[in-house]
């Protein structure tokens, strides 16, 4: 039910209180958790869950077939019971649990369980519905018996085990995957098997889930099994963050996500805990678009990195929670190479890497090439942490070698827009989220999120920029058959990229939340997403 405290009151006219202490036998069945979000959902179509916001609902509403061990990286039985990968990994089989109903009484059996992964590895274009971009090669599928399904693929695919893990690909019932996309930005038309069920919405400021009385199919890291403790979780979108973590520290709410590091200790002095969920994948970094001219020369792109002092825009901005990014993706991230040598702040190099490109100093102290100014423009990336900060120091470093950021400000869709103009924007501030090895093709890919804006992508404005050994590497990644030969080719990508200066890592981003002495048993998925499928509140 929702909660009876009221919400969000002027900071003069909040309560503070002293949390109650609990132990885990003190845990009982319900109470509504009250979880401040800093933005509104925008799709729940599952291969849209990558946006926190999204994924935030999708994990509470949706099973998969199979679960991350957030310890170990493992991959356990969920809904599938069992699995069995033909030797070139083209050909998947699953065993479903029995019993297991989606909240509208429909099986989830292995013709919806079909139609989920046919729908998200080709897409519907009837419907609008986007391919995931965690499902590679994807062919057919093919239901056995009732609780057997088979995927076949038309090349390997050795990350799809790992992707029937993640929140794209929640599984829902066929009711929803019959609605088009602009549906699914409304939580009451996704149809889930999951612990808790979208019960109201007012769409862009809050959702209402409650508890699935006949839930009993959790994951076995999560157990024991059954319903969830919490009667339901109440989400209220809260952008401003001194409201939020004002109403959240005054016990207004018991959870929050997106907590800057400025705001980290004066949550833990109030007696509060700070949960920092790794998200295990390409790291927060400022990317190259090299379609664009002025960065068209990778020692333009060398140069800059070079001239970024990633040490001092931790110490600035950020808290311990923020590691100083080592290579690519995050450290630990399957595949992981340090390349720290490779990312050192040297400004002396970067001046004569510009110098050797053409680009010189002018009376005034800014580069120019026959008369061009190496003048470089940037869109804040509203979902990262401290973005426009972030992007501001970043403009003072480079004013140091001689080179102008400006950091763009427009609408959402204008900003959507111009992130597809590599003439605009010749840089993009990136992070990708996915515990697995093809995460890194996700990002740079070009028919996947193609960060660098290669041709082949979503973007029309692309005219001649390609690079076909990175996207043979990448295949590789997410073709090869045997682990230790996947990984290889994964160490090849992370040289690639930062030898050609296409990305700047800066630090492995976590999601940071924030949760009240009264929040017990919090659980993340293995990218960072709450799960509250056993979380319980202690009686104030």
């Amino acid at each position: 039910m929702p909660s009876s405290r009221p919400v969000l009151a002027l900071a003069a006219c909040l309560i503070f209180h002293a949390p109650a202490a609990a132990r885990a036998s003190d845990a009982t069945p319900g109470g509504t958790l009250l979880y401040l979000e800093k933005q509104p959902h925008k799709n729940l179509y599952p291969p849209a869950g990558g946006f926190y916001p999204n994924g935030g609902i999708l994990a509470q509403i949706t099973d998969r077939l199979t679960w991350q061990n957030t310890d170990t990286l493992a991959i356990e039985p969920w809904i599938a019971t069992g699995w069995s990968v033909n030797e070139d990994s083209t050909v998947f089989t699953f065993t479903l649990r029995p019993g297991v109903t989606f909240s509208d009484g429909t099986p989830v059996d292995a013709a919806a369980v079909a139609l989920n992964y046919d729908t998200y590895g080709k897409g519907n274009r009837a419907l609008h519905l986007p391919p995931s971009e965690v499902i590679n090669n994807y062919e057919r599928s093919e239901v056995i018996d009732p609780l057997t399904v088979r995927f076949y693929f038309s090349k390997p695919s050795p990350g799809f085990l790992q992707g029937t893990s993640v929140i794209g690909s929640g599984l829902v019932a066929p009711a929803s995957l019959r609605r088009p996309l602009d549906e699914w930005g409304d939580a009451r038309h996704v149809i889930g098997s999951g612990p808790f069920v979208v019960r109201d919405e007012v769409p862009g400021k809050s959702v209402d889930l409650v508890a699935r009385p006949d839930y009993a199919w959790g994951p076995g890291q999560l157990a024991p099994q059954g319903p969830g403790l919490l009667a339901g979780v109440r989400i209220i979108v809260v952008p401003e963050d001194s409201i939020r973590v004002g109403a959240f520290i005054a016990g207004q709410a018991d959870f929050a996500r997106a907590i800057e590091a400025y705001d980290e200790e004066q949550i833990t002095r109030h007696g509060d805990t700070i949960y920092a969920a790794s998200t295990r994948g390409v790291n927060n970094s400022v990317v190259f678009r090299p379609d664009n001219p002025l960065v068209a020369d990778p020692r333009v792109r060398l140069a800059l990195l070079h001239a970024t002092d990633r040490p001092d825009i931790l110490r600035t901005l950020y808290s311990p929670h923020y590691p100083l990014a080592r290579s690519v993706i995050a450290a630990d991230a399957q595949g992981f190479v340090d390349h720290a040598a490779d990312l050192t702040y040297d400004p002396a190099l970067a001046a004569r890497l510009l110098d050797e490109a053409g680009w010189t100093l002018d009376g005034d102290g800014w580069r120019r090439r026959n008369g061009v100014a190496l003048a470089l423009a940037v869109h804040e990336a509203l979902p990262q942490p401290q973005s426009r900060s972030m992007l501001v120091l970043l403009a003072q470093q480079w004013r140091r070698v001689g080179v102008r950021l400006t950091i763009l400000s427009s609408s959402p869709a204008m900003t959507v827009l111009d992130n597809l103009n590599p003439a605009v924007t010749p840089l993009f501030h990136a992070e990708v989220g996915r515990a697995d090895p093809d995460v890194i093709k996700s990002a740079f890919y070009p028919t996947n999120r193609n960060v660098l804006l290669q041709k082949g992508g979503q973007s029309r404005h692309v005219d001649h920029f390609v690079d076909p050994e990175l996207n043979g590497l990448l295949d590789q990644v997410a073709s090869d058959t045997d682990p230790a030969t996947r990984l290889a080719d994964l160490a090849r990508v992370q040289a690639d990229i930062l030898a050609k200066g296409y990305s700047i890592p800066i630090f492995e981003e976590p999601q940071v939340y924030a949760g009240s002495a009264r929040v017990h048993d919090m659980h993340f998925e293995a990218v960072g997403r709450p799960v509250f499928y056993r979380t319980w509140l202690a009686r104030p």
